[in-house]
C-alpha cells in the first residue's frame, strides 16, 4: 500500500510540474520586427488571430493559424502547420496574436513543449492590436 501511495504521489508531482509552464516569456518589440523583416532575418510570424481579424488585417507574411485562444485541443491542433516546418529549420517564431496576452503565452507554451527551440520563441509585444506600421499590413485577403 506504501509504495502504491508512493507511485500515486510521484505520478501527481510529474503531472504537476509538466503542466505548469516554466518559460519566461521572450518579447520581441514591433520595431525589431520590423528590422528583422528588412534584414531579411530568417523569422516565422506564427498570427494566431481569429480568420476574421486575420483578413481585417495582418503583418505582410505571417502565417494564419486561426489558433486564438489556443485553450481546446482543436485551437492547439491548428498550429500544426506552422510547428512542423519550425521543427526542421531555425527560423525565429513570433507569435502574433490580438493584443500579445493570454493566448500568445499558451502559444508560445506549446511551441516550446513541441520541441520548438525556446530561445527562437518570442511574442510580439503588444500583439497585432499595437502595430504601428501600416505599411507592412496585409489586408487584401
Amino acid at each position: 500500500m506504501k509504495k502504491v501511495f508512493q507511485m500515486m504521489t510521484m505520478v501527481l508531482f510529474l503531472t504537476l510540474s509538466l503542466s505548469v509552464p516554466a518559460f519566461a516569456y521572450q518579447y520581441m518589440t514591433a520595431a525589431e520586427v520590423k528590422q528583422n523583416m528588412a534584414e531579411k532575418t530568417p523569422m516565422t510570424l506564427v498570427d494566431i488571430q481569429v480568420e476574421d481579424e486575420f483578413n481585417q488585417h495582418h503583418i505582410i507574411g505571417a502565417k494564419a493559424t486561426y489558433a486564438y485562444p489556443v485553450k481546446s485541443e482543436a485551437d492547439r491542433s491548428k498550429m500544426t502547420p506552422v510547428i512542423t516546418p519550425l521543427l526542421s529549420n531555425n527560423d525565429l517564431a513570433v507569435v502574433v496574436c490580438p493584443r500579445g496576452g493570454g493566448g500568445a503565452k499558451r502559444a508560445y507554451d506549446l511551441l516550446v513543449k513541441s520541441g520548438v527551440a525556446e530561445d527562437r520563441v518570442y511574442i510580439l509585444k503588444k500583439g497585432q492590436a499595437e502595430w504601428p506600421y501600416p505599411e507592412l499590413l496585409d489586408a487584401a485577403h
